[in-house]
């Protein structure tokens, strides 16, 4: 993105009030640079403020430069509205956010994915569970989706990033250079630095409650399902669960002891239709059909593969696509590595994650246990 629409969208998003509006306007003329060079006439038009007219008009300068310094930082990424890199899977949820925030590698935000959601103070079985589903999801080369809370949350990031080359990605209620609870900046820098941080407020935004249903939001649209793995009835994980379900996403829920409070939340998400799911496994072969969707998502935009979906057994696959050639001669039938692929195609292993789904998802490429080989 130019240098004067990376200042025209942090305008747009620092000028606050309704994000629809605002969506309206870049879809109208395109860029954000051209939404503000259209003038006050067309931002009434698309329904903006006068509180945002102003805010457009004489934006605050102290927010508006540490936004800029921030996005000077190297792995620094600002992800508008009206970008082709935007997260297809969060375009189609009910308020999408004008743009993201991100501190680390943006690719993963079109990458499969499971949120992974809980209590902030679980049992012990509880946050066992969650590293143990983190976990196989991470050796699948599916990423892990968090809020970066206590307790679910941060167990399930440190199980993935335990991983060699797992993925994992969390979604934060403040700016992305602040972490929440504090003690928590440790884990943050790790994840960033091995996944992406991700949230819709601007670098210094301190955290709110109003914040944390709206990056559940985020959270849960990301994701191709939700995972709950323990929760009380009035759980913010089972607000992320029902905002998945109105997103038509997969919701799974983890049953418990009927002695375990933390359980209940599960039950009734469960009694209201989640899936009930002992492993991981359960989820993945649930997910099939999104993950297929994604990956078409994925061929327009990497490399803009005309590969066909595997529709079964003695099916006949479309040609490979060029540029999918130098991964194909770097497989062999015996399982590899992610970092042998990395070292093999000189690709970054964000890059070769998304080719291999596709190629996982057209039959080509078997994976087990995070490594994959040609499929016989």
């Amino acid at each position: 993105m130019h240098e004067d629409d990376i200042l025209a969208l942090l305008k747009l998003i620092l000028c606050g009030g309704a994000v629809a509006p605002k969506r309206g306007l870049l879809d109208a003329h395109g860029t954000a640079t051209r939404s503000l060079a259209a003038g006050a006439s067309a931002w009434r038009a698309a329904g903006l403020g006068e509180m945002q007219i102003r805010g457009l008009r004489e934006p605050e300068p102290g927010p508006l430069q540490r936004a800029l310094d921030w996005l000077q930082q190297p792995r620094h990424h600002l992800l508008g509205w009206h970008q082709p890199d935007y997260p297809p899977l969060l375009r189609r949820i009910g308020s999408p956010p004008l743009a993201l925030f991100v501190d680390g590698d943006p690719s993963l935000l079109w990458h499969a994915g499971v949120a992974v959601v809980g209590s902030r103070s679980p049992t012990a079985g509880g946050r066992d569970n969650a590293r143990a589903f983190a976990r196989a999801f991470a050796l699948s080369g599916t990423s892990v989706i968090s809020g970066m809370a206590a307790g679910i949350d941060a167990a399930a990031h440190e199980a993935a990033l335990a991983v060699e080359n797992g993925f994992t990605v969390a979604v934060l209620g403040t700016g992305p250079d602040l972490a929440y609870p504090s003690s928590h900046a440790g884990l943050r820098d790790r994840i960033a630095a091995r996944g992406a941080v991700v949230s819709e407020h601007p670098p210094g935004t301190a955290a709110k409650p109003s914040h944390f249903p709206s990056r559940n939001r985020i959270l849960a649209g990301l994701a191709l399902g939700t995972l709950v793995v323990e929760a009380t009835e009035h759980s913010g994980a089972l607000i992320t669960a029902r905002q998945a379900g109105d997103y038509g996403r997969e919701v799974f829920a983890v049953p418990g002891s009927i002695h375990n409070p933390l359980a209940r939340g599960c039950h009734r998400l469960i009694r209201d239709g989640a899936g009930l799911v002992e492993c991981a496994q359960e989820v993945l072969d649930a997910l099939v059909p999104m993950a297929s969707e994604l990956a078409d998502f994925l061929r327009g935009r990497l490399a803009g593969s005309t590969v066909r979906p595997h529709t079964g057994p003695g099916a006949t696959l479309a040609p490979l696509n060029p540029d999918y050639q130098p991964l194909w001669l770097a497989l062999g039938h015996d399982p590899t590595g992610m970092d042998s692929l990395v070292e093999r195609t000189g690709l970054t292993a964000a890059e070769l994650s998304s080719m291999l789904l596709v190629m996982e998802l057209d039959g080509r490429v078997a994976v087990e246990h995070g490594r994959y080989s040609r499929k016989t």
